[in-house]
């Protein structure tokens, strides 16, 4: 499977659903096209992402690319409903559509989940569809009964298209790396490709390098990094998790930020190529609402860095020893 994604960098696209501010139409799709002059051939999207909205600017972009030359994933999970349902002030898409959003993840409810994305995305299939957010952070102590819920459900069902050729690969996407542990687990019905956001970083690694990406290994199963850049504080921004980071976070990036400046490199590079240096890392998608984003991310995997910045990172204790670190070619 991990062969299946041409590109180390795909383009993650929950910035298009107006995540943080309202992005006006045409800068989303000047981001995409230049994501893919860039080279880029991956696109992750999800209904969440602005109820729809996400999809939609994607499918509009991509409508004139020929569909055999590029690679596409979705989410089920949350099915869009046409009645309107306002996001509240300070929720994540906030500036997103005004449709009703509901979480499903039933079997019948991952299949019109399909139906409806192949609608706003333009095409006639996916390659990979991820089961969202079935963990803590959004279900808080509900979330194992989410998550039976989707064994019980989604999951059979994206079994079925993937062993019918329907879908190459299906697998759970979520910010927590529980539901991806317990994932492995299973007997049947059993995830391929997971899509695991935040959790393998400068910043948060610890549990993802002793319990998920050994495992994964050991399976053959692929993992997508989603959000390597933790929601743009390695990257000069100021939200970590999809919010304001605390001052504790800043501290930390800021230390990361001089040593990176001691070798004359940036923390976007370093961030980018750590969590792509482990072995069970398939690709990472990196967000952006920006068309120069895209060229920023190429130059970051580009970066060459000298074997004494990742001792100084682990001396410092900001990576763990055992994390595979860059080899320079």
């Amino acid at each position: 499977m991990n062969d299946s994604i041409p590109e180390k960098i795909g383009f993650g696209t929950a910035p298009l659903g107006n995540m943080f501010r309202d992005i006006p139409d045409e800068e989303a799709r000047a981001t995409v096209d230049a994501a893919w002059e860039h080279g880029i051939r991956y696109f992750d999207t999800a209904p969440f992402y602005g109820a729809g909205l996400a999809e939609i600017r994607l499918g509009e972009a991509l409508e004139d690319r020929p569909r055999e030359d590029y690679f596409l994933s979705t989410k089920v999970g949350r099915l869009i409903k046409d009645e309107e349902d306002k996001p509240a002030e300070g929720d994540l898409f906030e500036y997103g559509r005004q449709n009703k959003v509901v979480n499903d993840y039933s079997g019948d409810a991952a299949l019109r989940s399909i139906e409806q994305s192949l609608e706003r995305l333009k095409t006639d299939h996916l390659d990979f569809v991820f089961v969202h957010d079935i963990a803590q952070d959004f279900h808080g102590d509900e979330w194992l009964a989410k998550f039976e819920e989707a064994r019980t459900g989604a999951f059979r069902e994206l079994t079925r298209l993937r062993e019918e050729g329907v879908i190459k690969s299906w697998g759970i996407g979520v910010n927590r790396v529980e539901p991806i542990e317990i994932a492995l687990e299973l007997e049947e019905a059993k995830p391929d490709l997971c899509l695991m956001a935040g959790r393998y970083t400068l910043l948060d690694h610890e549990r993802a390098l002793q319990r998920v990406l050994p495992e994964a290994v050991k399976q053959g199963v692929g993992i997508i990094a989603g959000g390597p850049y933790n929601s743009g504080v390695l990257a000069g921004g100021s939200h970590f998790e999809y919010q304001k980071a605390s001052p504790e976070m800043v501290e930390k990036v800021e230390k990361i930020n001089r040593i990176a400046e001691n070798h004359e490199i940036t923390a976007k590079a370093a961030a980018l190529q750590f969590t792509l240096a482990h072995p069970a890392i398939t690709a990472a998608i990196p967000g952006g609402s920006r068309p120069e984003r895209i060229k920023e991310d190429q130059d970051a995997l580009n970066t060459a860095i000298p074997a004494a910045f990742w001792q100084e990172l682990r001396d410092q204790k900001v990576i763990s020893p055992e994390a595979p670190i860059p080899v320079r070619k």
